[in-house]
């Protein structure tokens, strides 16, 4: 399929059929397993309990899992192969127990800034700091540019005040004194607005401007030390360690061996931070253009390279960018001659703990793919507790691959993972929402791509080097249904497979990112349980998989809904969401839904110009209350003619039954939560006109809808149109059964709905149906032994 052009993708809405035939993909990702580099002195968090993650949550049989752990209590630890009893931790197979383990502490360090390791000159006769901030709250200390680290090495800078002040420090490098401060008033900065700011000292007075504004002047004719403290952006030093960090962002910061005047300063402000500072007496000039990586080059001539500790977030555009940019029409920022550079920081910025390696395993060259957990148990405040860690083994290559491999949806485990230092609770199952549990003593880090950090700021990306324990096996989405979402969705049709004693492989989505032929050779792919974010290498894989002829078999709802991108060692997942519940980008931000790695539009995969529907033949109608068993429901059987039905085996079933559900309509159901339909749905249900410059889509040819799912709007639930506007639908429309034979190539076969593989266990002419699916992709119906 050839790549339609960005202006015609964006003038047919977002949704225009833009291929990846032409995509690089990301087959050369750099190799797994490699460890952070150490961070400068850094203010320290204490986390309390057991926590822990793998260097990789993917692993092949025979190689080494490394556990990164911290605990202030005793545990014993055991690796487990999961078992084929969802809920039942006794039917796991333990491969190895390590001998007890005692309390080791290791702590976090939360808060991004910029590190500059080349500081000023030892002695300044005159000095000029400006920078553009726009704070994302004004209630706590921050550095903005700073050589200052208090209380013993307080030499120079321009700072961030509780009330919205500012103060600039020049000092002798030694001692904190008072009179080294001057402060402007309060309420001269306000959150979510960006301000020119200017602190400037010629020899006998510092001055203060905001906006090209004077705010401050005062005499101060004392010898200036920047002293040894690191020069810092957006942090400030306390006690030998980078401390007070900014919750804001910063374009075009700049030192200068000067005092601007007066004229200068309203010229620069005037220049709405599009132009670097220039000049012999400049000395350092950080205009952040580049918009990816941790390294911040000094565009002056004397080399004060920054290196970005703890990532931060590109792509925010500077104070002179309009980020209202429309949702349908064209817009690139190479071409935005106004957007600018900034750079985004967060006090909370955390993505990878750098623990370092605690206990490893390696894993048996002959170990059975699946999903595994390194099971932590232990009493914290006089109760029993377990923690799993899940990771996944694939099979190592060169091994003879098995009929169908199955996907794990790891990037949704990881972009509802929030609190990620709670406190396990006691028992086995927890409901773990949107936003997680209630977080730790010393509030840690806890956003994720559903909350947001601490001071406001978007989640725009997630790491992966971090405790991820909304994956573990038994964590519920509705407490009173049962039902689950993130990894216990997984397990259902992993389970049902092994019972049923079919052969499968298990990789996680980073597998299929880092190699995209990794599905080239299978008979059937499974795409199962909630399998939300993909990126374009893995869309690429599955598209090239299917133009060769594969076959794919869908148990998800939600699926390829929301687009992600990687960094290049796959440590850290970025996704801009907008224009959709749960997003983390406003509307009138839109100009910041453009990823940093890559440079291309992020959000809905539909309005990226990759929508899932093009692969699979479905796309999201929106979710019911998944807490609610009345708001749930089976399908009704339609094309029972359709030989999915009789061949090999007989479903028994009849047009109009019900069926994906237990016996006398009792949980579990197939149709909750999340659930897909076709394009040509999406629109009879849609309400008002389209948008302009906007259309849906027809329906690929050849699609046959088996079954109609069911959902009792009546009862609850958010449904929406093409463009995630709500809508009353008239009638209990659910996620769409489908079967279709795709004229570019391959085979498709969706369930539309997230429950698929949990109604597996509830009716044995589903699983009928099912089997003959598989037969018919050619994967042999499992000998059954007596």
């Amino acid at each position: 399929m050839a790549r339609t052009s960005r202006r015609k993708f964006l003038q047919q809405t977002g949704i225009g059929v833009a291929g990846v035939a032409t995509l690089k993909l990301n087959t050369l990702a750099a190799a797994p397993g490699r460890q952070a580099a150490p961070i400068p002195p850094h203010q320290e968090l204490e986390v309390f309990g057991v926590h822990a993650y793998p260097t990789e949550h993917s692993v092949a049989a025979g190689e080494t899992l490394s556990l990164h752990v911290s605990s202030t209590v005793p545990y014993e630890l055991a690796i487990c192969r999961l078992g084929s009893k969802v809920d039942d931790p006794q039917g796991d197979e333990v491969l190895h127990r390590f001998p007890r383990a005692q309390a080791e502490h290791h702590a976090i360090h939360p808060g991004s800034y910029v590190q500059v390791e080349k500081g000023l000159p030892r002695a300044l006769k005159a000095v000029t700091f400006e920078c553009w901030v726009r704070p994302w709250r004004v209630t706590a200390y921050a550095g903005l540019v700073t050589q200052y680290d208090y209380k013993n090495a307080c030499g120079a800078g321009l700072f961030l005040m509780p009330g919205g002040a500012l103060s600039f420090y020049l000092g002798d490098g030694k001692e904190y004194h008072q009179s080294c401060a001057h402060q402007s008033g309060k309420d001269v900065v306000k959150a979510g607005q960006w301000y020119h700011v200017v602190a400037a000292w010629d020899g006998g007075t510092k001055t203060l401007s905001i906006n090209g504004k004077p705010a401050g002047s005062w005499p101060f004719a004392e010898a200036v030390q920047p002293g040894s403290a690191p020069l810092r952006l957006a942090s400030y030093g306390e006690h030998g360690a980078a401390d007070k960090f900014l919750d804001g962002d910063l374009a075009m910061c700049a030192v200068y061996e000067r005092a601007l005047t007066a004229a200068e300063v309203k010229e620069r402000f005037e220049q709405r931070g599009l132009r670097a500072a220039k000049g012999a007496d400049v000395l350092a000039c950080w205009n952040f253009a580049e918009e990816k990586g941790e390294r911040v080059a000094d565009v002056s001539r004397h080399g004060r390279h920054g290196r970005i500790i703890n990532h931060a977030t590109w792509m925010i555009g500077g104070p002179s960018f309009d980020a209202n940019v429309p949702r349908f029409g064209q817009y690139e920022p190479p071409a935005d001659a106004s957007r600018g550079h900034g750079l985004r920081f967060a006090s909370d910025d955390l993505y990878d703990c750098r623990w370092p390696v605690r206990h490893q395993f390696r894993v048996p060259p002959q170990a059975k793919p699946g999903i595994y957990v390194a099971r932590f148990t232990y009493d914290y405040e006089g109760k029993p507790r377990e923690y799993d860690v899940t990771f996944i083994v694939r099979k190592p290559k060169g091994r003879k691959k098995a009929p169908i491999l199955m996907v794990c949806a790891a990037n949704t485990w990881r972009a509802y993972s929030g609190t990620q230092f709670a406190i396990a609770p006691p028992g086995l199952k927890h409901v773990w929402g949107t936003r997680g549990l209630k977080n730790a003593p010393n509030n840690p880090p806890a956003f994720n791509l559903y909350s947001v950090h601490a001071a406001g700021q978007g989640t725009y990306q997630v790491g992966l080097r971090m405790p991820w324990p909304a994956a573990s096996p038994y964590v519920l989405y509705g407490g009173a249904t049962d039902y689950s979402h993130l990894m216990r969705a997984d397990r259902f049709a992993h389970a049902w497979l092994e019972q049923a004693g079919y052969e499968f492989d298990v990789i996680s989505d980073v597998d299929l990112h880092r190699d995209p032929k990794i599905l080239q050779g299978y008979r059937t792919f499974i795409i199962n349980g909630h399998n939300e974010y993909w990126s374009l290498e893995m869309f690429g894989g599955l598209e090239d998989y299917l133009k060769r002829g594969g076959n794919v078999i869908v148990l998800s709802g939600n699926t390829l809904f929301w687009r992600v991108s990687f960094n290049d060692d796959c440590t850290v997942m970025e996704c801009r969401k907008v224009d959709a519940p749960g997003m983390q980008v406003p509307a009138a931000r839109r100009g910041e839904a453009w990823h940093s790695g890559d440079g291309l539009r992020g959000g809905m995969m539909r309005e990226c110009g990759w929508p899932g529907w093009k692969l699979i033949g479905l796309d999201s109608l929106g979710w019911n209350n998944q807490s609610k068993a009345d708001n749930f429901g089976p399908w009704i059987a339609e094309e029972v003619d359709h030989f999915l039905f009789h061949m090999p085996e007989e479903t028994g079933l009849k047009r109009g039954d019900r069926f994906g559900e237990a016996p006398g309509g009792k949980m579990p159901m197939a149709n909750g939560h999340e659930f897909d339909v076709r394009p040509s749905t999406l629109a009879k249900l849609q309400e008002q006109p389209d948008p302009e410059g906007a259309h849906v889509p027809p329906d690929p040819a050849g699609i046959l809808r088996l079954a109609n799912g069911i959902i009792p709007w009546a009862k609850g639930g958010a449904p929406f149109d093409y463009y995630f506007r709500p809508i009353k639908p008239k009638i209990d429309q659910g996620g769409e059964m489908i079967f279709w034979v795709r004229p570019e190539g391959g085979k498709v076969f969706n369930a539309g709905t997230i429950g698929a593989g949990w109604a597996l266990f509830a009716d044995p002419r589903w699983q009928t149906l099912l089997r003959n699916v598989l037969a018919h992709f050619g994967v042999k119906p499992p000998i059954v032994r007596a």
